[in-house]
């Protein structure tokens, strides 16, 4: 499913790249090095989701999608902050989301090259880490408290919009807008993709299923976007429905299910008190079902076939020959998958693709990543003295399930990095809001000291059970 552009040994040789994106790119570039930090929230993260990976620029064999180039004003910019100021870069300093994410992309790369024990092979692990600290640790830089955080779901509100204009667009006229562009994949954007007889479209996307899953993971923060306030509603409004449009024209199971993931988080606010036992009595119902079903409990994954045509048996299939195959690639990976089965080259699954790639330890950290993000938000939200902002912090860990949905179907390889990575920003930013923020009127006078001891707690403790999430 991955593009040839973005594997190791596959790739345009020269530069393929539209001169007004060059030109927007620049400009984009520009701003984020000049412009307040806040402000450069919003331009970052609209030009990096809506120019398509396709636009390569291709400098002595080293591949730079606009997204690339633009992590590399930011990495610019972080190194100007770093040096001209003695305070610290990301809010709240280092924590062990941050952490996870170095440790995951670290271990990644060095399962690959170690996998393949060749140049290339460094090479693109090298890009992809880069592209992975690029990304993060800009957004880390960028957003560091409740109204940064705003300022992003605001913008991909923006960003969602258009989007859902151009993917009715593919589906009433049969064409993409951004065939117009040129680039790697022209060809590819200029073809409708079509499916047991249903069009699906991509808008500025890599894949359907990538389009769609953007639409279902911010669905929540649109919905936390509504909850802050009436001026806000409008934009609030604009977003949610797009979401269902670019959901619905993606005509894929997967962000279908990571939709419905989304929303069934949010429906779980009254029985938020309830639930570790709802969570422990899910965990006690699969085991049953392991038991005394003649199937292994995830063969419901091939159960599931909303959209018509899905490849639920595929997904299965996935998670079986991964699980079967345990031996091959736990401690580095495998090279190709291709032989365990038909159609097993295309690990549609971000849990089984980071196993069979990388390894046993890059799986456990990407796990780990998840279960600090829970962590943090369950213990913000504890700690949080008011509902507006305890459903506040709900509505980022709605979004959070909402991946973790999503991840069962796809690997996020194109800009829905960015949405991700976003989220993972803003919710290490969620960790230290109330500690850096001015106090509220109607806040009890000893918020703060409560809000010092949980950023410190946050820093200090263990990785607790996910029975400890939120």
């Amino acid at each position: 499913m991955e593009p040839e552009h973005l594997h190791f040994g596959g790739g345009t040789a020269d530069t393929v790249l539209n001169p007004i994106v060059l030109l927007l790119v620049l400009i984009v570039g520009v701003l984020i090095l000049v412009w307040p930090r806040s402000k450069a929230i919003a331009p970052f993260i609209a030009a990096s989701i809506l120019i398509p990976l396709d636009q390569v620029l291709v400098v002595g064999g080293l591949h730079f999608p606009m997204l690339r180039l633009l992590a590399l004003f930011g990495i610019v910019r972080l190194i100007r902050e770093k040096i001209s100021s003695r305070a610290r870069i990301f809010s709240g300093g280092v924590n062990k989301i941050d952490l996870a994410v170095i440790l995951f992309a670290t271990s990644t790369a060095l399962a690959g090259i170690l996998l393949f024990q060749e140049v290339g092979a460094v090479i693109f692990q090298l890009g992809n880490m880069y592209t992975i600290f690029g990304i993060y640790f800009l957004l880390r830089f960028l957003v560091r408290d409740r109204e940064d955080i705003i300022r992003v779901v605001r913008t991909l509100a923006c960003v969602a919009a258009p989007i859902a204009v151009v993917m009715i667009w593919e589906i009433a006229t049969g064409h993409n807008p951004y065939a117009v562009l040129g680039g790697a994949r022209a060809s590819f954007y200029a073809n409708l993709m079509e499916r047991d007889g249903k069009f699906r479209a991509l808008g500025c996307f890599g894949h359907p299923i990538l389009a769609g899953t953007f639409g279902a993971i911010v669905l929540p923060l649109f919905v936390l976007l509504w909850r802050e306030g009436k001026k806000h509603h409008t934009l609030a409004a604009v977003g949610i429905a797009s979401t269902a449009v670019i959901v619905g024209t993606s005509n894929s199971s997967t962000p279908i299910l990571a939709y419905v993931g989304g929303v069934l988080a949010l429906c779980l606010w009254p029985l938020r008190n309830w639930m570790r036992a709802i969570r422990w009595g899910i965990v006690f119902i699969l085991v049953c079902v392991h038991i005394v079903w003649k199937h292994p409990v995830w063969y419901l994954v091939a159960k599931v076939d909303i959209s018509g045509g899905s490849s639920s048996w595929h997904r299965f299939a996935l998670v079986d020959q991964c699980i079967r195959h345990f031996g091959d690639w736990w401690l580095i990976g495998v090279k190709s998958t291709e032989a365990w089965g038909w159609d097993m080259w295309d690990t549609a699954n971000q849990y089984v693709g980071t196993c069979d790639s990388s390894g046993l330890l890059p799986f456990l950290l990407f796990i780990a990543i998840l279960v600090y993000g829970f962590k943090y938000l369950g213990r913000a939200r504890r700690v949080a003295s008011d509902k507006k902002q305890k459903l506040f912090f709900w509505a980022l860990g709605a979004s959070l399930f909402a991946n973790v949905v999503s991840f069962f179907g796809i690997s996020y390889w194109d800009q829905t990095q960015v949405v991700w990575y976003g989220l993972l920003a803003s919710i290490s930013a969620s960790v230290v809001i109330r500690s850096e923020s001015p106090q509220l009127p109607h806040e009890s006078g000893n918020w703060a000291e409560r809000a010092s001891k949980f950023t410190t707690d946050a820093e200090t403790e263990a990785v607790e059970p996910a029975s400890a999430q939120t």
